[in-house]
Order: C-alpha cells, then sequence, then structure tokens
C-alpha cells in the first residue's frame, strides 16, 4: 500500500514524500515534466508522469492504483486573467478526485490555501480572488463526496524557515505564517490518519505539537 501525491515535484510534496519514505510508506509522486524525476527519488518517491491539466480520471486511477491515501499538493498559482483560474486549481482536483473514488481509495488529504472559501470577501487584486475562488469551489466539491474521507488543509503564508514542530491546526485561526517543513510534517501525519473527515483545517505556526495538534482534530472513532 502506498500514498500518491499530485504535484509531487512542490516544495512541500518533496518534504513530506521525505518523511512517508523515511517511514517506509511507499510513496509516489506525480510530476508533469520527466526532468523533475530525479527530485522526486531523491525525496524517497515513485515518479508518475502526467499533465494534471489534461490527463483524464481514467489516466490518473491507473496512477493511483491501490495507494492507501492520496494527497493533492499541485497549484499553479495566480492565472494570467482575471476570472479564468488555471485548471490546475480547480479542474485537475475535482478529476483526480474521480480517479481516487475509481481506484477506490477513500483517504484524501487536500493542500488548500487560507482565504478559499466563497462565502467571504476577496482582497481587490482579481487574480488573487480568481484563485481562492476556484480553490473554495474545488474544497466544497471533496468535502459533500461520501465516497472520500476529506480533510482539506488550508495553511497561512509559507516560509522558508527552519520548522519548530509546533502548530495551530483547527477549524479557524488568525492569519499569520508558517515554516513548509511544519506544512509538510501536518500533511503527512494528517495522511496515516484512517479519516477527520469531513472537514477543512487552518494551519499556522503555534504552540501545539504537530502530533497532538492533528490528534486534537481527529474524531473519537478514529482515536479510538
Amino acid at each position: 500500500m502506498s500514498v500518491v501525491i499530485a504535484g509531487g515535484h512542490g516544495r512541500v510534496a518533496l518534504l513530506v514524500s521525505r518523511i512517508l519514505a523515511d517511514r517506509g510508506e511507499e510513496v509516489s509522486g506525480i510530476i508533469r515534466r520527466p526532468r523533475q524525476a530525479d527530485a522526486v527519488r531523491s525525496a524517497g518517491a515513485r515518479p508518475l508522469v502526467a499533465d494534471l491539466a489534461t490527463a483524464t480520471a481514467d489516466d490518473l486511477a491507473q496512477h493511483i492504483g491501490s495507494a492507501r491515501a492520496v494527497l493533492f499538493a499541485a497549484g499553479a498559482g495566480l492565472g494570467d486573467a482575471p476570472g479564468q483560474a488555471n485548471p490546475v486549481d480547480h479542474d485537475a482536483i475535482v478529476t483526480f478526485a474521480d480517479a481516487a473514488q475509481r481506484a477506490g481509495v477513500r483517504r484524501f488529504v487536500m493542500l488548500s490555501a487560507m482565504g478559499a472559501d466563497p462565502t467571504i470577501d476577496y482582497p481587490a487584486d482579481p487574480l488573487v480572488e480568481t484563485f481562492l475562488r476556484a480553490r473554495g469551489r474545488a474544497d466544497e466539491n471533496l468535502l459533500a463526496r461520501a465516497a472520500l474521507n476529506t480533510t482539506v488543509v488550508r495553511p497561512a503564508w509559507f516560509r522558508d524557515r527552519p520548522g519548530t514542530g509546533r502548530v495551530h491546526l483547527a477549524g479557524s485561526t488568525d492569519v499569520g505564517d508558517i515554516a513548509r517543513t511544519d506544512v509538510a510534517a501536518v500533511l503527512a501525519a494528517l495522511l496515516a490518519t484512517e479519516s477527520t473527515t469531513p472537514r477543512v483545517l487552518q494551519l499556522t505556526t503555534g504552540h501545539t505539537p504537530v502530533a497532538e495538534a492533528v490528534a486534537q482534530c481527529l474524531p473519537a472513532v478514529s482515536r479510538a
């Protein structure tokens, strides 16, 4: 059994791959370009080449295979035109969820973004609004799927600094920031759980050790 990561070449995804591989997990990372394969292998994962923007659910289901859990960690970021989100920031997420269901995988962890909530007022920047609205719609799609045990994680601003191993993980947090290494530690811990489903968790730097923070978010049945 294994974990499959969409967007396997991303900086957070590579950190997650290393954590899981060091635990003895079989990890595969879906990448767009063959030249990204060496970085994925160096992180202890097996590279799988597929363009998330154009791959079908059947294509991705073959990559997912008999995985124990999946993580969507891809993102194109701000697009070129307001109102036109990059397919990776919505359509590919939906397709990857379809693929997970076809492959019979229930555990789905989604790396989203703080502010990806279609009910709130967005910043004046139309490109930021387009990105966040797309992610928010995708999050809602995932959470509505009874066939998936989904946890959506919305971290604060990423920072390139050493992690503290202490976070604030909850349904709602203040705006802040967080080291990428701490984000990766939380994602890896969530992937090891059966479910925190279905819910959205916001994530910032905090004072609670990662393992304890994740345990506090589990339903009682998962802690038993």
